[in-house]
């Protein structure tokens, strides 16, 4: 029996959803895990197989990844502007700090973000990896975060990375 196909879900294959497990076969059949560039390479070259165990509430189901770049997208390995809502740019981004931050001189702070570059932010992760090779930012991306585009994006950073 083949395993199911990730490709042809679509964008309803969960390929970062962190109860996600994935499984690489190599050519000479070792057996390793991860989502690192470097299996996203292997995979994409034919080097190895890549595989998704998609845990379910009964049982789990078995996926070949079969579009190394969706995956790759997913996980933030190639730039993917209509999951993360950035255009890969420099952003124009202004920052203040919150009203509600009770520790200003905290290590981390909470700050209100403003993309005047016209970018939305639908993946922190994406954008924190983009200003901290932007601009050296350091934004937390276990935390909470939210805001509206006219009150601004709200984020946890550390403090002395913040360029004004």
């Amino acid at each position: 029996m083949e395993p199911r196909s990730a490709a042809a879900l679509g964008a309803e294959f969960p390929y970062a959803q962190r109860t996600l497990c994935y499984i690489e076969i190599a050519g000479d059949g070792a057996v390793t895990h991860g989502t690192d560039a470097g299996t996203y390479e292997r995979a994409r070259s034919g080097q190895s197989r890549l595989f998704a165990v998609w845990p379910g509430e009964w049982a789990s189901h078995l996926f070949v990844i079969d579009d190394p770049d969706e995956y790759a997208r997913a996980h933030g390995l190639l730039h993917d502007q209509e999951r993360t809502g950035l255009t890969d740019h420099r952003h124009s981004v202004r920052w203040e700090l919150d009203p509600s931050e009770k520790k200003p001189m905290g290590s981390y702070i909470t700050i209100r973000g403003h993309l005047d570059c016209g970018c939305t932010i639908r993946d922190l992760g994406a954008f924190a990896k983009q200003m901290r090779d932007q601009s050296g930012w350091d934004i937390a991306t276990a935390g909470g975060w939210g805001g509206s585009t006219s009150s601004g994006i709200y984020m946890r950073a550390r403090r002395k990375s913040l360029t004004p």
